[in-house]
């Protein structure tokens, strides 16, 4: 009997400990407008149930534009903020570097009122397995919770870009579901009916067609001013410009050129480019394939030579994207600053016959990351007509993720990614032998990758980090093709969409959006 009276006395205090701050929550957002209205965005694919769940999250953007709507993390981008206090009002770093304490903010809770504590944190990052997972695992010995707004992360040395894969869209490692909701429904039941902490609560779903969201009064930062946010799937890109067009939907998402110029002239609607860390490029899968032609860097290089970047760029997003001459988005930190390669279609076609085509090849079948026809269009009809014949093979989306992370697509494929991070988060994934979407690597990339996670001198990192990207250029190990300057549609009703406030994202800062009623 002492002893259930003690458990039930503990729990009565975590009760009344976890209580009182929620009224200071509340008290803050006292006097907030109620939130008003419906705005509806088109999306540019088929939203994935897969998205409702961060813990699988891909090495993409787009899954954050569910993410951040329905979750928060300890630390996140919002507008104002690079990587800002979220979740956790504040975190310290040790002066070895080696620990990392988060302070969570008082009374906060889930969407259906669970209390999030420190044990949540814990349960989030251990079960976290997308982009990113093995380093950050590999990197962090332990998450103490020392108290229920407390939790320590210990790393097994100092390690200069944790906060980056835990802060920022690198990964989505940060942000915290709730574990007793979570072990009572499973990981399908999750997917299902998501419970987040974000400034939208989930409502309703009809797979492949639209998700529906309300808003959340009780978000810590500000309560919403849309009341109902309605995500509707239109891979059709006509489609989604035409509902912007006719008031359908208030945001279009990643617009074609041809679709975007369109609606130029429409009163009241108007084309915003995006400021996100994107970027396409073409993956040669075979070129550590001594049988393959793709493993000489002759055919590779005249692979580069044959894309007319700048004409894509004019085609694919009205000459908003620039021209890339390397993987990692020029927007980042310690990204090589360096011009594309110049389109030449004699030099391609000489370095072909140089290789043993004279006649060009067979290529095979050609993948693109769906979503984005004008751009796959065009980078086919380049390598067609330098002598690389290649297939298109049309692909869904969900498709191409899944074959993508299981290296299973064709040899040739062009792929993009928009998560923010630095030049190491992106080299990780793609660049580094052990990448999660990395078909091969080098010994001396790989050491360098690996010394430069311990080096806390910028000015080393930076050079170290340099010297890996020119040496993916002097080796021609991809084909860059420009940076993503996504195309949004934004109509009448829109009075503040909120389209580049938040650093590194196409998507709007959900909660600080505005509509007419």
């Amino acid at each position: 009997m002492a002893l259930f009276g003690r458990r039930r006395h503990m729990a009565l205090f975590m009760a009344l400990l976890l209580a009182v701050p929620a009224c200071g929550i509340a008290a803050a957002l006292a006097g907030q407008p109620e939130p008003k209205g419906k705005a509806v965005m088109a999306w540019h694919v088929t939203i994935s149930p897969s998205w409702f769940d961060p813990s699988t999250a891909p090495p993409q953007i787009t899954p954050f534009g569910m993410l951040y709507a329905i979750h928060d993390a300890l630390v996140r981008p919002y507008p104002g903020q690079k990587m800002g206090p979220s979740l956790a009002e504040k975190w310290e770093e040790s002066e070895d570097g080696k620990t990392y304490t988060f302070t969570l903010r008082q009374g906060l809770t889930f969407h259906n009122g669970d209390p999030l504590t420190a044990d949540d944190v814990k349960f989030s990052f251990d079960r976290y397995k997308g982009a990113g997972a093995s380093i950050l695992h590999d990197h962090v010995e332990a998450v103490e919770i020392v108290d229920p707004r407390l939790v320590r992360f210990h790393l097994k040395e100092a390690w200069p870009d944790f906060m980056t894969f835990l802060g920022t869209t690198a990964t989505a490692a940060g942000i915290v579901v709730p574990k007793h909701y979570i072990e009572q429904v499973g990981d399908d039941g999750f997917k299902k009916h998501p419970v987040g902490a974000g400034p939208y609560k989930f409502a309703s779903t009809k797979p492949g067609i639209e998700v529906v969201l309300e808003a959340n009064p009780g978000y810590w930062r500000r309560v919403p001013s849309v009341k109902t946010l309605v995500m509707r799937s239109v891979p059709e890109a006509t489609t989604r410009a035409l509902m912007v067009k006719t008031g359908e939907a208030d945001i279009g998402y990643v617009l074609d050129g041809p679709d975007a110029q369109s609606l130029k002239g429409v009163p009241g609607v108007q084309i915003v480019a995006s400021k996100h860390a994107s970027i396409f490029w073409i993956e040669f899968a075979k070129q550590w394939d001594m049988k393959s032609p793709w493993h000489d860097p002759r055919v590779r290089l005249a692979a580069n030579y044959a894309l007319n970047r700048k004409e894509i760029s004019e085609a694919a997003c009205l000459s908003f994207c620039p021209p890339a001459g390397v993987i990692v988005p020029r927007v980042m930190d310690f990204a090589l600053q360096v011009d594309a390669l110049p389109y030449d279609l004699p030099k391609a076609r000489q370095l072909l016959a140089e290789a043993g085509f004279p006649n060009g090849f067979d290529a095979g079948e050609f993948s693109a990351i769906p979503g984005f026809p004008t751009v796959a269009d065009a980078v086919v009809n380049d390598l067609n007509a330098a002598g690389i014949r290649v297939r298109q093979r049309q692909m869904e989306r969900a498709a191409f993720y899944a074959n993508w992370q299981d290296k299973k697509l064709p040899g040739l494929y062009m792929v993009a990614s928009g998560n923010s991070g630095n030049a190491a988060s992106r080299v990780d994934a793609f660049i580094y032998s052990k990448g999660a979407y990395a078909n091969g690597g080098y010994p001396d990339i790989d050491e360098l990758f690996l010394a430069q996670a311990k080096e806390r001198d910028v000015a080393k990192r930076e050079a170290m980090l340099h010297k890996i990207q020119q040496l993916t250029i002097d080796r021609v190990m991809f084909a860059p093709v420009m940076d993503l300057r996504a195309l949004m549609a934004i109509g009448p009703r829109v009075t503040k969409h909120t389209i580049t406030d938040v650093w590194m994202s196409p998507f709007p800062s959900y909660e600080d959006m505005e509509i007419k009623d």
